[in-house]
């Protein structure tokens, strides 16, 4: 009886370690998808950011070793070009303090942006940003930057904003890359708001975003509710099926 009993009762515990292990996962997974759609917009931001899909210039930390911020001196100088936009509904003032930068591969570079509130109250504003041609973007890679964190200036304040960057040597061994002169970085500052998840984002059209983030040629998957709606138009036009 004694035996009988343990067995039962060890069935019994692990019956219920089953479970908790069960409900434990479960939750785990209904957490990531929660945290998922919270974390959608950083995460494609840091996809971007990390393989410099769609002009934007890399900020993964692999290519900041010693070694690798070496000028190539035999390489020829590639002349870094410094664009400066804000959308209609942020008072700013932001201009770039140089027109251009001339960098070898390897070298890094300070830049600095200036922004200035010109409006009686506090505003906070996001910065994003994309290079142009697009093709170099793997390899324009920024050390320190503004861009994708949120800004707050005072009323009647007035900042420098620093950029560390450098283009990494591994351009001279794209065969896209071996005419490219001359380098455009834009950034564009936005108005903040805070979307259904208490995130900051640009108060902007997506459309608007999109292009100063460099995907304006690009077509983007429509959203979960346009889906349905076009589905459901879709369905309506259908011959209705024959009996």
């Amino acid at each position: 009886m004694e035996r009988v009993a343990a067995a039962n009762k060890a069935r019994s515990n692990a019956h219920a370690a089953k479970n908790r292990s069960l409900l434990m996962y479960s939750t785990a997974v209904i957490l990531f998808a929660t945290g998922a759609s919270y974390a959608a917009v950083p995460l494609y931001r840091m996809f971007c950011a990390a393989t410099g899909f769609a002009g934007t210039p890399n900020v993964g930390t692999g290519r900041f070793e010693p070694e690798r911020l070496v000028p190539v001196e035999s390489a020829n100088r590639i002349k870094v070009h410094f664009n400066a936009d804000r959308s209609e509904q942020l008072p700013w003032t932001f201009t770039p303090q140089q027109k251009f930068v001339t960098v070898l591969p390897g070298e890094t570079s300070l830049a600095f942006y200036t922004a200035k509130n010109n409006s009686d109250k506090d505003i906070i504003g996001i910065a994003t940003y994309n290079v142009t041609p697009d093709r170099i973007a793997p390899y324009f890679s920024k050390v320190e930057c503004f861009c994708f964190e949120e800004q707050r200036l005072l009323a009647g304040e007035e900042v420098d904003m620093p950029l560390l960057f450098f283009i990494d040597k591994d351009i001279l061994d794209d065969p896209a890359c071996r005419n490219v002169e001359d380098v455009v970085l834009s950034y564009t500052f936005f108005r903040a708001r805070r979307n259904d998840h208490g995130q900051l984002e640009p108060d902007a059209e997506e459309d608007v975003v999109q292009n100063s983030l460099g995907f304006g040629g690009y077509e983007l998957a429509p959203k979960a509710e346009l889906r349905g709606a076009l589905k459901d138009s879709s369905d309506s036009t259908k011959p209705p099926a024959s009996a």
